[in-house]
């Protein structure tokens, strides 16, 4: 694992030189979504109808929700291009392969840096939630953890795809066709049962709508333990299958 964790090092000490850079998106940018939705849009919600939510406040409703949307966001930030600016541009991973380090170690090492990533975004996102009093009860801990696993369901196949570019103007598509349209209708605001019929068992197959009903399942309580296999087997499954062609399409691309 020592390779691994030069690589797990270097990008870290990248994002120690960045960090101010993704201060908007991975963190204020949530909290004003959750601020703006969850108090505004929540206190009108909460008082027209009471019950709508089974008795939950909108604001606690939504904060699980949004913590495993913005873990979707940002796994898709660090995935496209600093993936494809270490192979095409600033090369990073070829430097990397004139050293003991193999392609499985910068893998390994771009996927822990991933998962730490989430940790810091979630952790921060967590406590805010406690802070503006939208903690349901202890287990929104547990939502740290689903919301890391969550993240890696879309940071590893999207670095394989990442790695297979030569520009990055894909990522335009990917953002406007995939990752948008996911955040507004994966249940994150809403029960995707307010869908139409036709749309629910497509919302419900997306990993994002997994990863929403697995956070806020823990968090507010309702989560059987058939419903929690079911969403950390497809988000786990997601995670793994990612990493195993991540390494085979980083392989490929630096063998050329």
């Amino acid at each position: 694992m020592a390779p691994a964790g030069r690589v797990l090092e270097h990008r870290l000490l990248l994002y120690r030189r960045t960090w101010r850079g993704s201060v908007f998106n991975s963190f204020l940018s949530p909290v004003l979504f959750l601020g703006a939705m969850g108090l505004g849009l929540g206190g009108l919600v909460d008082r027209t109808s009471p019950s709508a939510l089974g008795g939950v406040p909108y604001l606690v409703f939504l904060a699980p929700g949004l913590l495993a949307a913005n873990a979707m966001q940002t796994a898709a930030t660090e995935a496209t291009f600093p993936i494809l600016a270490a192979i095409a541009w600033v090369r990073e991973y070829i430097g990397m392969l004139a050293t003991p380090i193999r392609v499985r170690d910068i893998v390994i090492g771009q996927i822990g840096y991933f998962a730490i990533r989430l940790l810091l975004v979630a952790s921060t996102f967590v406590a805010v939630v406690v802070a503006l009093g939208a903690a349901h009860s202890a287990a929104i801990a547990w939502a740290i953890p689903a919301a890391i696993l969550t993240g890696l369901a879309f940071a590893t196949p999207i670095a394989a795809l990442s790695a297979t570019l030569r520009d990055g103007a894909e990522f335009n598509l990917l953002f406007r066709f995939g990752i948008t349209p996911l955040f507004l209708f994966s249940g994150t605001f809403f029960p995707i049962e307010q869908l139409p019929e036709l749309l629910r068992p497509i919302a419900a197959a997306t990993p994002l709508y997994q990863g929403v009903a697995l956070t806020r399942g823990l968090v507010l309580g309702t989560l059987t333990p058939v419903d929690a296999a079911i969403h950390v087997g497809y988000l786990a499954a997601l995670a793994i299958v990612g990493a195993v062609l991540f390494e085979h399409t980083l392989s490929r691309r630096l063998a050329r």
